[in-house]
């Protein structure tokens, strides 16, 4: 009985659903060895596209499942970071953000995930890694405090693969100090964007992206999982993805052309399952008021880079996070420091989403 429960407990939820999908006797308390299933692959390596950047209080690590493909992105603060978020558009789906919504809270860790509704399992994944950490005390100062949030990334395939608990460990483990994969990794896997034309141009493959700075002492980083609705434009107003024209490979502005192809006048005709979720940290100190400010007035201003943004049916979520190390929350300087840095870099994230993606933009 020992061995068996050993035997059960070693298994993963999904091996236990896939031996049972591929008829594995259970007796009792026994399953058939030769029914259960090898775990799935893992890519944890940060690809050929880094960001890498100097803030020491954040580490972030990447894992993919590349039978989705599909992934999660964890940001870990050893020290623990003080965070808000500010959720728009129609359709979010998060993971405990209740407390972030009402004010300033503590957070260890935030993990950013494809697959849906489902991949919230990921984010579990942290938490039980980080309960290991913590010498699985249970103590009320103990208790890891890990939130998160999803895109529906089923847009750009068609298997029903999803972050579970497995991979959210992973991305914790693979967490490392002053570098950010760019593109296809973590959560980005599947990532697209430029869909609010459909059906007469279509999206393009996007992913997750970052950008770093500094101003004195003052340092921010803004991280970006880019899955929306809306086209990329650049700093010029030049769509530089999605709404592609397939006849001529041009690519559109959202109010460049009207949707008048048969059918668009149906209820239910826009894109579904979309959302784009970012992650701003700063080493500066910031009072709770400060930080939601700051989390919406970033949030605004990447409807500049991301056209539409925050429709119907996006989640889209912000996470501003200080690891207080420097300044003071009175300093009003480093405030505005840090508020012109974010918006600045949050347009340079998106941006940098589909690095090493292929284009096959036209004339």
């Amino acid at each position: 009985m020992a061995h068996t429960s050993a035997h059960l407990s070693g298994m993963s939820r999904r091996d236990l659903l896939k031996a049972a999908g591929a008829g594995a006797v259970v007796a009792g308390s026994q399953v058939e060895a030769d029914a259960a299933p090898s775990r799935q692959a893992v890519d944890t390596s940060p690809g050929d596209h880094v960001l890498e950047f100097d803030l020491p209080g954040v580490r972030i690590g990447s894992a993919v499942y590349p039978d989705g493909p599909t992934g999660c992105t964890v940001f870990h603060f050893p020290e623990r970071a003080t965070g808000v978020v500010d959720i728009r558009g129609g359709a979010p789906a998060t993971f405990w953000t209740d407390a972030l919504v009402r004010g300033a809270a503590g957070v260890d860790a935030i993990c950013l995930a494809g697959g849906s509704l489902y991949g919230l399992e990921a984010v579990s994944g942290v938490a039980s890694g980080l309960l290991g950490r913590k010498e699985y005390s249970t103590h009320w100062d103990r208790i890891a405090l890990v939130s998160g949030a999803v895109i529906y990334d089923y847009g750009a395939r068609s298997n029903p693969v999803y972050p579970d608990r497995e991979l959210g460990r992973a991305a914790l483990e693979a967490a490392r100090p002053g570098r950010f994969a760019l593109g296809a990794r973590g959560a980005g896997a599947s990532a697209t964007c430029g869909k609010w034309l459909e059906p007469l141009a279509r999206r393009e493959l996007a992913g997750q992206g970052g950008a770093f700075g500094r101003q004195g002492s003052v340092r921010v980083g803004v991280f970006t999982v880019v899955n929306s609705v809306g086209a990329i434009v650049d700093r010029t107003g030049r769509v530089v993805r999605g709404h592609q024209d397939p006849k001529t490979g041009r690519r559109l502005r959202f109010n460049e052309t009207q949707r008048d192809a048969p059918g668009d006048d149906k209820p239910g005709s826009l894109p579904n399952g979309n959302t784009t979720l970012t992650v701003v940290v700063t080493n500066q100190k910031m009072g709770g008021w400060q930080l939601s400010q700051l989390s919406r007035q970033v949030h605004t201003s990447m409807a500049r880079a991301i056209q539409p943004f925050h429709t119907l049916t996006d989640g889209d979520v912000l996470y501003a996070v200080t690891t207080g190390e420097v300044g003071s929350p009175a300093d009003r300087r480093g405030s505005r420091v840090v508020a012109e840095l974010a918006t600045r870099l949050a347009w340079d994230a998106v941006l940098a989403s589909f690095r090493g993606r292929k284009t096959e933009q036209g004339p």
